[in-house]
């Protein structure tokens, strides 16, 4: 253990983030020499009252809460998603009541494309948010006037609402009014929101046992949809998830365990359900899946989907980590540290927790951490803190993010980089309760209601997402007038629809994304759904260009070939038709092309060889329109079908006759007679 973190340099660290702005470029950290505080204090200090107050508010290790995500994030609606059958409207007081039925007349009215219905869902959430000052309503107004649907868009109106809302406990317009503070750079009030709400977070992630990644699912790879990641998020409908439950019906250990990780952890678009899984692990590790014990363990620590039991939680604990299951140490180490269920002993936890780093743990990396961050049963030391916190972000361990924001944002052990813990924390409270939205964005379209997941994925990108910025694009986009999108005063008109989503696609390719950069300089370009603007469209590409997107490269060697939006100059093109080319190989071919064009243009200047190449982009156009016009157009596609059919039976009748014609006229095989004497 010792080796390894000798091993590990701090002077040059470069940690790849979770992926759950991916698709975006991959958000870097790089730590350096510089970023340490004082590398001369950052072992145990001289005095034992030294940086105390600077770390005060560090949670050792807080309980993971199993509350339910309704408690977690106030407001939520998962009573209409997830309505929980135990629960029943006569729990919700009248204000609660007038809120969710005004959410589920919204979420209604845009599922089936009804703008009265919507007008009325926003006049009782108005009603609500202004007689009774409710926080949830008041988000939900918010949310009106930042889209522009039945209310004017009004940017200032909207900040006010989530301002309140906020004010209120309101988590969404907590995530909301901290990206607006994001987006404008105002890092000081943004990372005040998100630290606050990445503590929730923080507090609703797992003890023992890290969950599997389940970030947001993006619907598309660019131009097409995104087919295998979406079958494998149909959840219970999923063809391989039936024949995993089948094959646990019948008796197959490993397949129940797996089903348990299914209703655990909600992978694969299953909706969480601890009973169920408690269930299948109880069954599978009485056929004996000693896997299922370190799960048993989890689910008695938390309480989760069974009552709260930490003798129980230690004997299951006890038992797979006797195993050798190494996710079982960290929950040993847990409740070691608490005392549940046992003594507290900080030096039997450590020693749990590096048999969990010996075998590259990421949670036995974050809790060893957090020992040394806040010296517990050892000397207190911020270097060895911060070189377990790197390795166990390296390998994805969330809580380990949340850790280095603290650090960034207090100054404890790093130096204070207040737009980088902004940074983390935004990356660690996407991952909040409020993700849910998600999920239910992404069952809606599976469902074929594009309307409704738009909604939701308009929802979470106006609290930052960019997956649902994406998304929400895409679909306005893909879809069209398919996609029930409304405005101020009806539903949306085809400027409308593009306009919101230039905008989505704007905010996506800001966090990063560099497929929705070109899709706006595209837009310019060619003049979709807004004015052709050359300018604008080089802009555009320029934002792509900076996140190392070869298209975008290639394009703007085409514009300053062309002298459009940018002047005219051949060396600047072939200096971007050549990056375009190092950044992805597979541009090879059209790179070819784009330098044969320089050079007939720089050769021939004037000459008809350049008025042909000019005149191809004019060309090709009408080429596409006569094939799908005419070639493609139901009758004539299956009339030419037949008759390059038949010119192909002919072709191989006559082929046919031909080679029959050159074997009959061909002069009979004379073999040698046996035993005939060889000519010399």
């Amino acid at each position: 253990m010792k080796n390894r973190k000798i091993q590990l340099s701090l002077y040059i660290l470069l940690l790849a983030l979770l992926p759950l702005s991916t698709l975006a470029r991959p958000f870097v950290l790089v730590i350096t020499k510089d970023d340490l505080s004082d590398p001369t204090a950052t072992h145990n200090p001289p005095s034992p009252d030294d940086f105390v107050d600077d770390s005060s508010d560090f949670d050792d290790f807080p309980d993971s809460e199993s509350r339910p995500d309704s408690v977690l994030d106030p407001g939520s609606w998962s009573p209409i998603f997830e309505p929980d059958p135990i629960e029943s409207n006569n729990a919700l007081i009248s204000s609660e009541l007038i809120y969710y039925n005004a959410v589920r007349k919204m979420v209604g009215a845009a599922s089936r494309g009804e703008y009265r219905m919507m007008e009325e869902a926003a006049s009782e959430v108005e009603a609500a948010a202004a007689a009774d000052g409710d926080p949830h309503a008041q988000s939900v107004m918010g949310f009106f006037f930042n889209t522009g649907m039945t209310r004017e868009k009004n940017k200032a109106k909207a900040f006010l609402h989530h301002y309140f809302a906020t004010q209120g406990g309101n988590m969404q317009s907590k995530m909301a009014l901290a990206y607006t503070y994001y987006r404008q750079e105002m890092h000081d009030k943004a990372v005040k929101l998100y630290a606050e709400l990445a503590e929730v977070a923080v507090n609703s992630f797992l003890i023992s046992k890290d969950s599997p990644t389940t970030e947001p699912i993006r619907i598309h790879n660019g131009a097409e949809e995104n087919k295998e990641d979406l079958r494998k998020s149909r959840g219970e409908e999923d063809e391989d998830f039936q024949i995993l439950e089948y094959q646990a019906q019948k008796g197959n250990a490993g397949a129940m365990y797996r089903i348990g990780l299914f209703y655990y952890f909600g992978l694969r678009g299953v909706r969480r359900n601890h009973a169920k899984a408690l269930w299948w692990f109880s069954k599978a590790e009485e056929r004996g899946e000693l896997r299922s014990m370190e799960l048993l363990g989890e689910i008695y620590a938390r309480g989760v989907g069974v009552e709260r039991n930490y003798t129980k939680a230690l004997e299951w604990l006890t038992l797979a980590s006797s195993q050798q299951l190494i996710s079982a140490y960290n929950g040993m180490g847990y409740l070691y540290v608490k005392g549940y269920g046992v003594e507290k002993n900080y030096t039997k936890a450590k020693e749990y927790f590096e048999k969990a780093a010996e075998n590259e743990e990421p949670s036995g990396f974050y809790n060893l951490g957090v020992m040394y961050l806040k010296g517990l049963g050892v000397n207190r030391d911020l270097k060895a803190a911060c070189n377990f916190f790197a390795l166990a972000t390296n390998a994805g361990q969330p809580k380990a993010f949340y850790q280095l924001a603290k650090m960034f944002h207090t100054g404890v052990g790093l130096k204070k980089n207040i737009p980088m813990a902004t940074a983390l924390y935004k990356l660690v409270a996407e991952r909040g309760p409020w993700s849910s939205l998600s999920r239910w964005a992404l069952e809606s379209y599976l469902k074929g209601d594009v309307s409704k997941s738009f909604l939701l994925y308009s929802r979470l990108a106006e609290m930052g997402y960019e997956i649902a910025q994406s998304n929400a694009a895409w679909i306005l986009d893909k879809y069209g007038e398919r996609c029930v999108c409304m405005g101020e005063s009806g539903i949306c008109t085809d400027a409308e629809r593009h306009k919101r989503a230039h905008d989505l696609w704007w905010q996506a390719s800001e966090q990063g994304n560099e497929h929705a950069a070109l899709l706006i300089g595209d837009a310019y370009y060619y003049g979709r759904g807004t004015e052709r603007d050359y300018d604008r469209a080089a802009d555009a590409y320029m934002h792509a260009k900076s996140q190392s997107n070869a298209q975008a490269m290639f394009n703007l060697g085409y514009m300053h070939e062309h002298g459009q939006g940018l002047p005219f100059d051949l060396h600047l093109a072939k200096r971007y038709y050549d990056q375009a080319l190092e950044v992805d190989p597979a541009a090879k071919l059209p790179v070819t092309l784009a330098l044969a064009s320089l050079w007939v243009r720089k050769n021939y200047a004037d000459s008809f060889l350049v008025h042909v190449i000019d005149s191809l982009p004019n060309f090709y156009p009408k080429v596409e329109a006569w094939v799908e016009n005419v070639i493609m157009e139901e009758g004539n596609a299956t009339i030419l079908t037949l008759f390059v059919c038949l010119l192909t039976v002919l072709y191989l009748r006559e082929r046919q006759r031909r080679h029959g014609a050159a074997a009959a006229m061909a002069p009979p095989h004379q073999p040698f007679e046996q035993g005939a004497p060889l000519v010399n």
